[in-house]
């Protein structure tokens, strides 16, 4: 999935010479918490966060207004530069890494040096939610298999035996044995049962689910 499928286009944005009492404004405004600044051109050169506005005006936010100079300063005074931006082309499980690592909220989407868009923490994680397809009514069930070759249309063909229609797939290292990996299925039925008896009738071992036990015969 790629960053111009997630990102928001409808930015808000303000030039470095607006004054802090203009974000204030904006953030209230359109309950958003990042504000990229942008000069003439629409490239970016800042951006300011909910938590930079708390640090420069403090008394806005708890009802004293004795600092009204404080929120006529320019925004750039305050504001973070320069900028981690990311491309519209970028995958959205590469740019998963750069909010982990550099602990960020939002990051400005850029191409050819004009700002194009914004993704947020919780754009990623509505994300994360589509790619393991827990938005759609499904059964979960999680398969150990040996990482080699071919092991993945093996275990796929037994679920397409029972019809069933896989929503999502994912796979994930078996804790720390390079021999094993585990396939993460979510399928379209109710009653997962005949599926997951069919796995470990051609030997399979299931992680998920692991307490239902072997109909008796």
């Amino acid at each position: 999935m790629l960053v111009e499928e997630v990102m928001k286009t409808d930015v808000i944005t303000l030039p470095p010479h607006a004054s802090i009492s203009n974000a204030v404004e904006l953030l209230q405004k359109h309950r958003i918490r990042h504000i990229p600044i942008v000069n003439e051109d629409f490239s970016i050169v800042g951006i300011v966060s909910d938590r930079d506005l708390r640090d420069a005006s403090p008394s806005v936010f708890h009802g004293d207004s004795s600092n009204d100079s404080a929120l006529q300063n320019e925004i750039k005074s305050i504001m973070s530069h320069p900028v981690v931006t990311i491309h519209p082309l970028d995958f959205v499980e590469e740019i998963a890494r750069i909010f982990y690592d550099e602990e960020f909220a939002a990051l400005p989407v850029v191409k050819n040096n004009i700002l194009v868009g914004i993704v947020t923490e919780k754009d990623m994680l509505y994300t994360l939610i589509q790619l393991t397809g827990t938005n759609v009514q499904g059964s979960h069930i999680e398969v150990k298999v040996p990482h080699q070759p071919g092991i993945f249309p093996e275990v796929t063909s037994i679920i397409g035996k029972r019809k069933a229609n896989i929503i999502s797939v994912m796979v994930y290292p078996f804790k720390d044995d390079p021999n094993y990996k585990v396939l993460v299925f979510r399928i379209q039925t109710m009653n997962p049962l005949p599926v997951i008896q069919d796995l470990r009738n051609a030997g399979y071992e299931l992680m998920w689910p692991n307490n239902i036990a072997e109909p008796k015969i």
